[in-house]
């Protein structure tokens, strides 16, 4: 009967390597499978935040940058729209109706995609002309105030839009418990346009 107790005890010794050997083993596996799920998970989620900027981007800002009334590049919540480009344009300086008052700006575009950039350029100098003649129809007393400057930013977003061959832009609504927003955003191509600077003397 001392010969099985011992066996008994030699069997349950060998089982208790083995079965610690399975526990590390299946402890190993299952921190592979873990770092492999957080892994792919990080993937998906960073690749699919990436799709609206990247892929879906391209053809949407292509169909917008002809005709501007794409209701749905207006939602930037759902984050379909591609970021916005700026082009900034070199500085000018342009007399006023005042006589002897000039007013010096530098005016920023914000486009809707690269292809908007790229006709803009072809056909920066009859841009600059437009925005040239627009200032030098106003005063200085114009131009001080806000609305002056609203008004002639407007003026710009309408008169680059016509010398590229666009539809003119269209202001985008506002809520009406909300202040004024400090920069008139558009439906289109042209989606604002920024002082830079703005010095009149």
């Amino acid at each position: 009967m001392s010969a099985n107790p011992a066996a008994a005890a030699a069997a349950e010794g060998a089982a208790k390597p083995k079965s610690n050997l399975i526990k590390i083993i299946a402890l190993v596996v299952l921190v592979l499978v873990l770092m492999g799920a957080a892994i792919g998970g990080t993937w998906f989620f960073m690749k699919k935040n990436a799709a609206p900027a990247g892929k879906g981007g391209g053809e949407h800002a292509s169909a917008s940058s002809h005709d501007g009334d794409d209701e749905d590049e207006d939602a930037p919540a759902e984050g379909k729209r591609p970021p916005p480009v700026y082009l900034p344009l070199d500085n000018m300086v342009v007399n006023l109706t005042d006589g002897d008052r000039f007013a010096q700006l530098g005016v920023t575009l914000e486009l809707a995609d690269e292809k908007t950039v790229e006709q803009v350029k072809l056909r920066l100098p009859a841009v600059r002309t437009s925005i040239l003649v627009l200032t030098s129809q106003r005063s200085a007393e114009e131009l001080l105030r806000r609305d002056g400057k609203d008004k002639l930013a407007q003026d710009i977003a309408v008169e680059v839009s016509r010398v590229l061959g666009m539809r003119s832009p269209r202001p985008l609504r506002t809520d009406e418990g909300e202040k004024r927003a400090l920069i008139q955003r558009y439906r289109g191509p042209i989606r604002a346009v920024m002082f830079a600077s703005f010095i009149v003397q």
